[in-house]
């Protein structure tokens, strides 16, 4: 038996496999033959001790007829389960004419405390007073008052009652809680995803920022040794130089991007400090190696004071506008302009013509933009680009800078 099935056999029935009308009946657990066997023993012990004290002042066939009575009235205790309601009903009308019932009615009345609404627990209480009342009539006991009979069975009757509604109370505040637990986890769960989603959207956009930089620069270089292969030997090194430097600097960056997806503690000792603005010279100098003619005009005076986020923003910003002049307007001129100071912000603008030949045609193109955009947009500021008047492409953005 697995341990599901242990759970199953062990949890109250109502809890197993609830059915309604004309789905299938419930099973029967250990603890259900436990609660219904004790019931059964403790209503059977009401029943002969009524019995016993009835044939003191009944005749033999009455006293027959009350024992016969109260055996059926403990019998039926086994369908309780199955139809409660209908069972207190007809305990309660035995009940008038046979005291011998008082036990099972009372089981019964917690059966239906137990497994139905207050409002249909209130008018089977009120009818369940109402026949014991009438029982004290019916059948007097003569050794006892008959105002002491009324209350006895009054306040046995609401005894019963309010434990069967306590427990009722007690397994919906269980039931509430697991509930509630369950969807705590799947809560988790879907916050946990959702994490590890926007986590590998921001590597993907890590990655086509800084790869797509670094490979364009190799594409530049070994399309210039394919076409020049007559080129004079310091040329073809000083590609190859540079071929060689680009491929370990794309081998660096993609080190540092999936270092981001390692367990705490397993960083290497080899990490390098993310970009800054500081850093946009270098980044204009590998342009320049390349054979991008480009104009830095940058009126920052101390680059370093430029908080790091919004630095590394900026150095992504201008590494996609350079990167797509290369990809889209070889040989074309581009100027990139930072401006700004603490409390105005940063507004960087990468700008080239339109090129003299036809625009080659990149699969994949724009998807860098829109991740700049939405990075842009996460620090706080915004970013702009499309075509300009003088039908090349510009690129603006603007990035706060707190005072």
């Amino acid at each position: 038996m697995t341990r599901t099935d242990r759970q199953r056999w062990l949890l109250p029935s109502h809890l197993v496999e609830p059915g309604g009308r004309g789905a299938a009946r419930p099973r029967r657990t250990v603890r259900d033959w436990i609660v219904d066997t004790s019931l059964f023993l403790l209503a059977a012990l009401v029943g002969l001790l009524a019995a016993d004290t009835s044939a003191q002042y009944t005749s033999e066939t009455v006293t027959l007829l009350d024992q016969l009575a109260g055996a059926a009235a403990c019998c039926a205790l086994w369908t309780r389960r199955r139809w409660p309601v209908g069972l207190a009903v007809a305990l309660s009308v035995t009940n008038i004419v046979a005291p011998v019932a008082a036990g099972a009615l009372l089981a019964s009345l917690f059966s239906v405390a137990v497994r139905r609404p207050f409002r249909e627990v209130g008018w089977i209480v009120a009818l369940a007073v109402a026949t014991s009342t009438a029982q004290v009539f019916v059948r007097p006991d003569p050794t006892t008052h008959v105002g002491l009979s009324i209350a006895l069975g009054f306040v046995l009757i609401l005894l019963v009652t309010a434990w069967g509604m306590l427990v009722r109370s007690r397994r919906q505040l269980v039931e509430a809680l697991r509930e509630r637990a369950r969807r705590a986890e799947a809560e988790a769960e879907l916050r946990a995803a959702q994490a590890q989603r926007l986590a590998r959207e921001a590597i993907a956009r890590e990655m086509h920022d800084v790869l797509a930089h670094r490979l364009t620069l190799l594409s530049v270089h070994a399309g210039a040794l394919e076409f020049r292969p007559d080129a004079p030997p310091e040329q073809i090194a000083r590609a190859a130089g540079v071929i060689r430097d680009s491929a370990h600097e794309a081998l660096q960056d993609l080190r540092e991007i999936i270092g981001v997806l390692r367990a705490p503690g397993e960083n290497g000792d080899g990490d390098r400090p993310q970009p800054t603005l500081a850093t946009l010279d270098s980044l204009v100098e590998e342009s320049r190696e390349a054979g991008t003619e480009v104009v830095l005009d940058s009126t920052v005076d101390d680059p370093a004071a430029v908080p790091a986020a919004t630095g590394r923003t900026v150095y992504r910003i201008a590494q996609e506008g350079l990167t797509n002049a290369r990809k889209h307007a070889p040989g074309t001129k581009v100027t990139v302009t930072v401006r700004g100071r603490p409390g105005e912000g940063l507004t960087v603008d990468v700008h080239n013509p339109a090129p003299a030949g036809p625009v080659p045609h990149v699969p994949g193109s724009g998807q860098g933009l829109i991740g700049l955009t939405e990075r842009a947009a996460l620090a706080g500021g915004r970013m702009e680009h499309g075509p300009s008047p003088d039908g090349g492409f510009a690129l603006h953005a603007w990035l706060p800078w707190p005072a």
